[in-house]
């Protein structure tokens, strides 16, 4: 049989024969491109949320962290405060003690008596070192104008020559530790003198 008589169902396909809508197939490259363009969208808002999460998380952890060290470091200062209140009642037994003798019958004391005030004085010397070390500050009261944050009014005293509202007693020593008031100072304050002075302007 020659090639011109075979039945035209065997004939070999041509690219002429190939349908047109052929190349309009899912896998053409605008289709690729935009699901590439989509996918790239979609993992850069994930990897815009991840980055928003880490920063929060971070920002967090660093708050902790600072909280933390602040809590160690108000732990060092005021940790003893109960225990430093306390010893302040020592220290005004101590100061008591001292202060009811007269002076000139301190100066003229000799043998154990001398011996027993001098043991009593060094000894609230050491008490109030061992304060100051752990950062209990006294609050100089007298001569200074009242201050209700550092002082507790507990008579009004009739002066004219100091200006009015000036601590001019004090009744109790007060304290403080780290910058806070531990104890206000009992005092009294002046009343009726001259108005204080307004600071001068520079």
């Amino acid at each position: 049989m020659s090639e011109d008589t075979r039945n035209p169902a065997e004939q070999p396909e041509t690219l002429a024969s190939v349908p047109p809508e052929a190349s309009d197939a899912p896998g053409a490259p605008e289709d690729i491109a935009a699901q590439l363009a989509a996918e790239n969208e979609r993992l850069e808002g994930e990897v815009a949320s991840l980055k928003d999460k880490f920063l929060r998380a971070f920002a967090e952890a660093d708050n902790v962290r600072r909280r933390a060290e602040r809590e160690v470091a108000d732990a060092k200062v005021y940790g003893i405060t109960g225990f430093a209140r306390d010893l302040l009642n020592v220290a005004d037994d101590f100061e008591r003690a001292l202060g009811a003798i007269d002076p000139q019958a301190r100066e003229q004391a000799d043998g154990t008596l001398k011996t027993l005030l001098d043991g009593i004085e060094l000894t609230s010397r050491a008490l109030n070192h061992a304060l100051t070390k752990h950062g209990v500050a006294r609050i100089e009261a007298e001569g200074t104008k009242f201050d209700p944050n550092l002082h507790q009014a507990m008579f009004e005293v009739p002066n004219p020559d100091v200006p009015s509202g000036t601590v001019v007693q004090v009744v109790q020593p007060g304290y403080t530790i780290g910058g806070r008031v531990l104890r206000p100072a009992m005092v009294g304050v002046a009343k009726g003198g001259p108005k204080a002075a307004p600071a001068s302007e520079g």
